[in-house]
């Protein structure tokens, strides 16, 4: 069974978007869901993240296809989460979580941060 973490920023970005989406946490649980049935695969609208360089062993992928109840717009809400997956400890770190429209990219220092400087260090998730 895969186990998901959150890194400590996740949670924080989590909480801003939490005061505009009520259905936020429920979306999310959802959607760890869904990738639990689908891993070692990756849902539908996921793409690996390219460009970090050979420093980073993890792969890293970004959620473009989140569905949202709040925005009604289906998998099209412009919500990303940024993940590793590490398929050897069968675990899930959730990096980041933000609004398309607030924030164009995902943040390359704080994924540095925490898989180049140091181990990511992260909280384990229950649902």
């Amino acid at each position: 069974m895969t186990e998901f973490f959150q890194v400590n920023e996740f949670e924080k970005d989590l909480k801003k978007l939490r005061k505009k989406y009520r259905t936020i946490d429920k979306d999310l649980e959802v959607f760890c869901k869904a990738l639990q049935a689908e891993l070692p695969n990756h849902l539908p609208g996921t793409v690996q993240i390219s460009g970090l360089g050979e420093e980073i062993s993890v792969p890293l992928y970004k959620v473009r296809h989140f569905r949202s109840r709040d925005l009604k717009r289906g998998s099209r809400s412009g919500i990303r989460i940024i993940y590793a997956y590490q398929s050897d400890m069968n675990e899930v770190t959730l990096i980041e979580i933000y609004y398309k429209g607030d924030k164009e990219k995902e943040d390359l220092e704080r994924i540095k941060r925490y898989f180049i400087s140091k181990p990511a260090t992260a909280s384990k998730m229950d649902f």
